[in-house]
């Protein structure tokens, strides 16, 4: 009889809990967090990723950030970033752009190994992140020109240097490599100053 009680009030203080008078409120709708600019190394390993599983040979020949809305490319890191990689397997190119936390792709375009502009480079030789070049590049001028022209945007192009045999990041101060104010050569592999482009 005992035991028939202890389970006739734990039967009861169940059904209690279980109903309550409260309506249950509904959560809170997250809102989406606006994108966070990355490094470009960071960016990088992402649309590498993404790159072997269309060839397992991909290997990368530029990284280039890209100007997208109030991003002025500020503490080496961007909202949106373009790595063109290659595969001799498949003969071709393809473009990878990580924006919006995202990474998506483009058109294949054929890939010729002899060709200087798409030179590919072994990841190891990447040592050192975009935020670490233009620290070196506003030592050697990057500075002096931001405090002039605070509003000029700042981009970041990786790619492989035939003549020297290095890994080159350029920082470039301005809207495109043509038109930039200044531009600063720095070793991806060492972090030192190697010329001003322009």
């Amino acid at each position: 009889m005992k035991k028939l009680a202890i389970a006739l009030f734990a039967l009861a203080l169940a059904t209690m809990t279980a109903c309550s008078s409260e309506p249950s409120k509904p959560s809170e709708a997250e809102k989406p967090k606006a994108p966070e600019p990355l490094t470009g190394r960071v960016a990088f390993q992402k649309c590498y990723v993404a790159a072997r599983g269309w060839a397992r040979d991909a290997q990368p020949f530029r990284l280039e950030s890209q100007l997208i809305g109030d991003s002025k490319g500020r503490e080496g890191k961007s909202l949106a970033w373009r790595a063109g990689l290659a595969s001799v397997l498949q003969h071709s190119t393809r473009p990878y752009t990580w924006a919006s936390g995202d990474v998506s792709f483009g058109v294949e375009d054929t890939y010729s190994p002899t060709n200087t502009s798409t030179k590919v480079f072994d990841i190891a030789f990447l040592k050192v992140d975009s935020n670490q070049a233009l620290e070196t590049a506003q030592k050697h001028g990057g500075d002096k020109l931001l405090e002039k022209a605070p509003d000029t945007p700042v981009l970041y192009m990786l790619d492989w240097n035939n003549q020297t045999n290095e890994l080159v990041w350029h920082v470039i101060y301005g809207t495109d490599r043509a038109s930039a104010k200044l531009t600063i050569a720095v070793n991806a592999s060492s972090g030192e100053f190697i010329r001003e482009e322009k």
